[in-house]
């Protein structure tokens, strides 16, 4: 038995829009007897100053709330897991600075090849139907090809994609208050990424 297929999902997100989204993704994976989902978040990096005035919304709160049994990610759990799918709300069209910082942190991983032939995977939301969505979801791939990574997005075959969506990825629009959640098709768009994923991670591990 080649043994459990260990799916990593780590994200950011800073009003829960992105966090609904990574737990649809992990409940996908699941769906795939075999495989286990592990949700992080990475760290924080904002200044003090703005994470104080940000605490004065209700909509941040209650999103910190939502998310706190959820551990910040770590460089290590990435090299125990058979795949990793990572999620970030779009900033001016690419990935926020928090996700994008610990990317950037897996050089030394990167130098040892501890991410070649892993499955590697995206998701993303955004302000506005067309506020970035696909480069966000982009700006992440690239980062995993330098990695030797084994890329996975949406098929075609899904009947969602032709309504709603990307291939890049699951994405969703949570407008420009962050007070819009992901729709039922958006949940069901990312539970689809997330058993694909865990399908392909299922079938190069054994």
């Amino acid at each position: 038995m080649a043994g459990e297929t260990k799916i990593l999902v780590v994200f950011y997100s800073l009003y829960g829009n992105t966090a609904k989204l990574a737990r649809a993704v992990g409940a996908g994976v699941t769906e795939v007897p075999g495989c286990t989902a592990t949700l992080k978040r990475v760290p924080e990096t904002m200044p003090r100053e703005t994470i104080q005035h940000l605490e004065q919304s209700a909509a941040y709160q209650k999103a910190q709330e939502e998310m706190k049994d959820i551990p910040i990610a770590t460089l290590e759990d990435l090299q125990d897991v058979d795949g990793v799918i990572f999620g970030s709300p779009s900033h001016f069209g690419n990935a926020a600075a928090q996700i994008k910082q610990f990317i950037d942190a897996t050089v030394p991983l990167w130098v040892k090849g501890q991410l070649v032939g892993k499955v590697g995977g995206v998701f993303c939301t955004s302000g506005s139907l067309h506020g970035g969505n696909e480069g966000t979801l982009i700006s992440m791939l690239l980062p995993l090809l330098h990695h030797g990574m084994i890329i996975v997005g949406r098929t075609y075959e899904d009947f969602s994609l032709a309504n709603a969506g990307t291939p890049y990825g699951a994405s969703a629009t949570s407008g420009p208050n962050h007070d819009q959640p992901p729709t039922d098709q958006d949940l069901v768009i990312a539970r689809s990424l997330g058993k694909r994923i865990a399908m392909v991670a299922k079938k190069l591990k054994e």
